[in-house]
C-alpha cells in the first residue's frame, strides 16, 4: 500500500518540476507568435502520442472501445461532454501560459500556479466533496498568505495568473472525475479535440508555415517533455491521489519556475517575494505531511 501511494506521488511530483523549467524553450522562441507556438505544439503532439497508441498500445485502445460500448447512453453523453471540456480547458492553459511567458512576465506565468491549488483544493472539495484536515485548511491559508505578499505588484499579472490558473484548476477535476478509460489513450482524444479547435484559428490566421530548424527543435522538446510525459504522469497519478493533494503539488511548479527566472533569466527578485516562495514551500510540506511522513516511515 505504501509502495503505492509512494508511485502516485511521484507521479504528481515530476510534471510540476518539468513544467516549471518550461519558460527556457519558449523564451528562446519568443520570436513565434503565442498561438504559432500552440498550433505546432498540439498538432505534433498528436502525431506522437498517436504513433505510439498504435503502435505499442492497440489492446488498451481495444479495452477503452469495449468499456464506453457497455456503458449507458447517459454515461455516454457525460463522459463525451467531460472530455470536450477537458480539451478546451488544456487548449485554453496551454495558449495564457505561452502567451504570459512570453508577452507579460514569468512572474505571471509562475504565480498562476501558487493560485491554481487553491481552486482546485476548493474546487476538489465543493464539486467531488473531497475532505480538508484541519492540517490541510492550514496550509491553504499560508498559501493564500504567501500569494497576497504577491500580488501586491501588477493587476495585469495578476488577472492573467488566475486565468491560467483557472484553465488548470477545472481541467484537473475534471480528469478527476472521468474514470474507466486509459490515460494515454485518453490524452490522445483531448490532444485530437483540441487540434480540431484551434484548426479553423489555424487555416484562418496562420503565418507562413515555419522552416527553422531551431523551431522544430523547440517544438518537439515542447511536445514530448513538456507536454506528453508530464500529462500522462498527471492523469496517473489523479488514480491514486485526491485532486487537492495534487493541487497543491502545483505550488512545485512555481518554486521551479522561480529559481528558473532568478538563476538562469537572472531576474531580479525582492526580499518580501523570496519570503513568500519560502512561505509556499512551507505550506507544501505541512498538506503533505502525512505523505511525507508515510514515505519516511517507508524507508526506515
Amino acid at each position: 500500500m505504501a509502495s503505492s501511494k509512494t508511485k502516485y506521488f511521484l507521479a504528481g511530483i515530476v510534471p510540476y518540476i518539468i513544467w516549471g523549467t518550461m519558460s527556457i524553450p519558449l523564451r528562446n522562441i519568443k520570436g513565434f507568435l503565442p498561438q504559432e507556438i500552440l498550433y505546432y505544439r498540439i498538432f505534433v503532439s498528436i502525431v506522437m502520442v498517436w504513433t505510439t497508441i498504435l503502435l505499442f498500445r492497440r489492446t488498451a485502445l481495444r479495452n477503452d472501445f469495449t468499456f464506453l460500448a457497455s456503458l449507458s447512453k447517459s454515461k455516454k453523453i457525460q463522459i463525451s461532454l467531460l472530455t470536450l471540456l477537458s480539451a478546451f480547458l488544456i487548449t485554453g492553459n496551454w495558449f495564457t501560459y505561452i502567451y504570459a511567458v512570453n508577452s507579460v512576465s514569468l512572474k505571471a506565468a509562475a504565480f498562476a500556479y501558487m493560485v491554481c491549488p487553491l481552486l482546485t483544493a476548493l474546487c476538489g472539495f465543493l464539486i467531488l466533496k473531497e475532505q480538508l484536515t484541519k492540517t490541510k485548511i492550514v496550509a491553504l491559508l499560508i498559501a493564500f498568505i504567501s500569494i497576497l505578499l504577491l500580488a501586491t505588484g501588477s493587476l495585469h499579472e495578476v488577472l492573467w495568473a488566475v486565468l491560467i490558473a483557472s484553465f488548470y484548476a477545472i481541467y484537473v477535476i475534471v480528469l478527476k472525475v472521468i474514470q474507466g478509460v486509459d490515460k494515454f489513450n485518453f490524452l490522445g482524444v483531448q490532444l485530437i479535440l483540441s487540434g480540431l479547435m484551434i484548426l479553423p484559428l489555424y487555416v484562418s490566421h496562420a503565418n507562413a508555415f515555419p522552416v527553422d530548424p531551431f523551431f522544430w527543435s523547440h517544438i518537439f522538446l515542447i511536445a514530448i517533455v513538456f507536454t506528453i510525459i508530464p500529462l500522462f504522469l498527471n492523469s496517473y497519478a489523479l488514480l491514486g491521489m485526491p485532486s487537492s493533494a495534487l493541487g497543491i503539488l502545483i505550488y512545485l511548479n512555481p518554486i521551479v519556475a522561480f529559481a528558473v527566472a532568478f538563476f538562469y533569466f537572472k531576474e531580479k527578485i525582492d526580499i518580501h517575494q523570496l519570503f513568500a516562495y519560502l512561505l509556499l514551500l512551507f505550506s507544501i510540506v505541512i498538506f503533505n505531511a502525512q505523505l511525507l511522513k508515510n514515505l519516511v516511515y517507508k524507508k526506515q
